[in-house]
């Protein structure tokens, strides 16, 4: 059974300023490349929420990395999964804040 997903304004915000990144610099094609990652990723949390490893254990934030420079946060709940953030990982790692 799937879980519903929903994404937080922080984590919608993340996907939007990633797309804008890639489509300008790299093209239309990796933007396209990395919302079908991002979806097959999702839909595998969907069905199997705890087959990737905790973040941050007390919290109950999973991570799901997407590529070597963008890691998908999430926490499972009883009824649906939430996307925290997806992060580029080349950031300073303090500006991680989850909302």
């Amino acid at each position: 059974m799937h879980k519903p997903i929903i994404w937080s304004p922080l984590s919608e915000k993340d996907f939007a300023l990633i797309l804008d990144y890639l489509d300008k610099n790299w093209g239309q094609e990796v933007s396209i490349n990395f919302i079908n990652l991002t979806e097959n990723s999702i839909e595998l949390i969907s069905i199997n929420p705890r087959q990737f490893p905790f973040f941050h254990r007390r919290k109950k934030i999973r991570k799901c990395v997407l590529t070597k420079h963008n890691t998908l946060f999430y926490r499972d709940g009883k009824t649906n999964i939430e996307i925290l953030r997806i992060y580029d990982t080349r950031q300073d790692p303090d500006t991680l804040t989850f909302k």
